[in-house]
């Protein structure tokens, strides 16, 4: 997800749409937090990803006795073990063989193919680019992405079209953690998936394909993040067929990816990011690498677990940098 900076045509474009403008103006380095949306009892703190050829370009790093790899650490934390959690948020399973609506349970039994994703993205090459990422005391972030617990939630869903504000989001998870069907854990991300012509955040295709952020809930640092239905719009997927069959789970964990990874390098968006604002994702948003062609002819870059997936490329925070499918 990209920090925008104010001149850019993807901020103008967005000045009706108040969410994606509060996204837009803040959080360049040293710059103050955006105000929150409007009605918001809670302090709105979001870094959007920008659509297929908007994505800002990446600082060039500055000539320097020692290697400089292009991003830069700014002092806040990072999750050193990252976890998810997902909120289908429907009337129906969103993706096959996904949970049914009104359930629960534990990460494991999600069957679906974002599902299958989540509980393979750890340990794998792709992923292990992260620990090339540290916290303030040198501790290398590990490579492991854990799975703990689904929530498909079928109360106040959101209606295709309608925006849906930051703070309807927020209220969700919040209420998944007073009722029981969602455990709070600071190390968390809450992965907020919509079903088909939802608006997410009120930019969603127009601004931003997906975006994740922080809030403050009983004293509790929230991690979350906004997961729309992807496919709906051409500019938030870059697929060439389909490599698992199912085009609509296929292009929504190239952006889950990017929430994920950004997350753990940066879950308060003040750690790791460049001179540009740009994350770790941001800086190979859309940018896919060497591809080759599955058995059923769709384009594809890389295995998780057993699967065929196209994703982008993520930031080596090493030997100078660079956009990489493995470490």
């Amino acid at each position: 997800m990209n920090r925008c900076q104010p001149s850019l045509a993807i901020c103008a474009a967005a000045t009706v749409i108040t969410l994606a403008i509060a996204a837009c103006s803040h959080d360049l380095p040293n710059a103050p937090n955006a105000a929150p949306p409007p009605g918001s009892a809670q302090a709105s703190h979001i870094h959007v990803m920008p659509l297929i050829g908007h994505a800002l370009p990446g600082s060039t790093p500055t000539p320097s006795p020692t290697v400089d790899n292009g991003i830069y650490y700014h002092g806040g934390p990072v999750i050193l073990a990252q976890r998810v959690a997902a909120i289908y948020w429907s009337t129906k399973t969103i993706y096959a063989g996904g949970p049914a609506p009104g359930t629960t349970g534990p990460g494991s039994a999600d069957g679906s193919l974002v599902g299958y994703f989540l509980n393979n993205l750890g340990g794998s090459p792709y992923y292990n680019i992260n620990t090339t990422y540290t916290d303030g005391a040198g501790t290398a972030i590990q490579n492991s992405v854990t799975y703990t617990q689904f929530w498909a939630s079928n109360t106040n869903v959101p209606l295709p079209i309608v925006p849906v504000i930051d703070l309807q989001m927020q209220n969700q998870i919040i209420a998944g953690f007073t009722s029981g069907r969602l455990t709070y854990d600071p190390s968390t991300l809450y992965l907020i998936f919509s079903d088909q012509l939802v608006n997410l955040g009120g930019g969603f295709g127009s601004v931003y394909c997906a975006y994740h952020g922080n809030f403050t809930w009983n004293g509790n640092d929230v991690k979350y993040a906004a997961m729309p239905h992807d496919i709906d719009f051409f500019d938030c997927s870059a697929l060439s067929g389909s490599p698992n069959n199912d085009a609509a789970a296929d292009a929504e964990v190239n952006t889950l990816a990017h929430e994920i990874e950004e997350t753990n390098t940066d879950e308060d968006l003040d750690a790791w990011y460049d001179n540009s604002g740009n994350e770790n994702g941001d800086k190979c948003a859309w940018n896919f690498g060497t591809t080759y062609t599955t058995a059923n002819g769709s384009t594809a870059n890389m295995q998780i677990g057993t699967k065929d997936f196209l994703v982008q490329q993520n930031w080596v925070n090493a030997n100078g940098g660079g956009c990489r499918l493995s470490w």
